[in-house]
């Protein structure tokens, strides 16, 4: 299975945005592992959201479009929605 997923992070109150063909458990592992990049700046990232995708390229696509938007909002609605 391949996953879009969305990370947040209490400490830097922010999102990450990506895709992955791992497990969700081993990509964040990985992200709280000691490492350069963005999601090293904390080590309370936990998985917000997710969505499951046949292919790694329709997860990466989905990536892009929600990458795409720039908006704290749209991607906080995305969230809400899926908590209903």
């Amino acid at each position: 299975m391949n996953y879009f997923y969305i990370l947040y992070s209490k400490e830097l109150n922010q999102y990450y945005i990506g895709h992955t063909s791992e497990s969700l458990h081993e990509r964040l592992r990985k992200h709280l592992s000691n490492h350069s990049g963005f999601t090293a700046k904390a080590k309370d990232w936990f998985v917000i959201y997710y969505e499951e995708f046949e292919t790694k390229s329709l997860a990466y696509k989905r990536e892009l479009e929600v990458k795409k938007w720039k908006s704290r909002t749209r991607v906080e609605k995305l969230l809400g929605e899926s908590n209903r």
